[in-house]
C-alpha cells in the first residue's frame, strides 16, 4: 500500500510539472511558452543598428569641430594639406614617386609639422585664457594685446602651412598633383553618396527620390 501511494504520488507531481496542453498539443489561455526562437526581433536589431550610426556619426561630428577648434590656422577651410593627401600614395606606382621626390617631401613634411606643433599648444592656451578672461568679466580692451598675439601666432602657422603647399606642388609633376586631385574628388563623391544613403534610408524618402526618378524619365 506504502508503495502503491508514494508511486501516485510521484505521478501527479509529474502531470503537474508539465506545461498543461489541451487534446491538440496547443498551448491554454494564459499561457507563456518560451521558445528558443523569441529574442530581439528584426526591426527591433535594425533600430539598434540605426541608433548605432546615428551615435558614431555625433561622435565625428564632435570630433571634427575639436578638431577645428583646435587648428592653429587662420584659414580653417579652402587650403588643402597636401603633404598629408600623399601619404597614403606615396609608394603607389600610379602616383609615380621618384626616390628624390620622397626624400623632399618628407623633408617638407618634417619641417613644416615642426613648426605647425610648436605654435599649436600655444595658439590653444593662448585662446583658452582669452576666452576664459572674457567669461570672467575682462573687458576687451584689456584683452587687445592678447588677441593680438593670438592672430600673430594663427597668421604664422598659416604661412607655414601656404609654404608647405607651394614647396609641395614645386616638386611634383603636373600629372601626380593630378593624381591626388583626382582622388580627392573620389573620395568627396563617396563620402556624399554615404551620406546619402543614410540620410535616405526611410519609406517617405525612398519614395520621394522614386517619384522624382519617374518625373525625370
Amino acid at each position: 500500500m506504502k508503495k502503491t501511494a508514494l508511486m501516485m504520488i510521484v505521478s501527479a507531481s509529474v502531470l503537474f510539472a508539465q506545461p498543461a496542453l489541451d487534446n491538440n498539443n496547443e498551448p491554454k489561455k494564459g499561457m507563456i511558452i518560451m521558445t528558443k526562437t523569441q529574442g530581439t526581433s528584426p526591426v527591433m536589431r535594425g533600430q539598434g543598428m540605426n541608433a548605432n550610426k546615428m551615435m558614431n556619426q555625433k561622435k565625428m561630428k564632435r570630433k571634427m569641430a575639436q578638431m577645428k577648434m583646435n587648428s592653429p590656422f587662420l584659414i580653417k577651410h579652402g587650403l588643402p594639406h597636401l603633404t598629408k593627401m600623399i601619404m597614403p600614395y606615396m609608394n603607389d606606382t600610379a602616383f609615380n614617386l621618384t626616390s628624390e621626390q620622397k626624400f623632399q617631401l618628407a623633408k617638407v613634411r618634417k619641417t613644416t609639422m615642426t613648426a605647425i606643433m610648436e605654435a599649436k599648444p600655444k595658439v590653444m592656451a593662448l585662446r583658452k585664457e582669452i576666452v576664459n578672461a572674457s567669461s570672467a568679466g575682462v573687458s576687451a580692451e584689456e584683452l587687445k594685446d592678447k588677441v593680438a598675439k593670438l592672430a600673430l601666432l594663427q597668421a604664422a602657422s598659416t604661412m607655414t602651412h601656404l609654404k608647405c603647399i607651394e614647396s609641395t606642388k614645386a616638386i611634383l609633376t603636373k600629372d601626380q598633383l593630378y593624381f591626388l586631385l583626382a582622388n580627392k574628388s573620389k573620395k568627396m563623391k563617396h563620402g556624399k553618396k554615404g551620406m546619402m544613403g543614410k540620410k535616405c534610408n526611410t519609406k517617405k524618402c525612398k519614395g520621394k527620390m522614386n517619384r522624382q526618378h519617374s518625373m525625370n524619365k
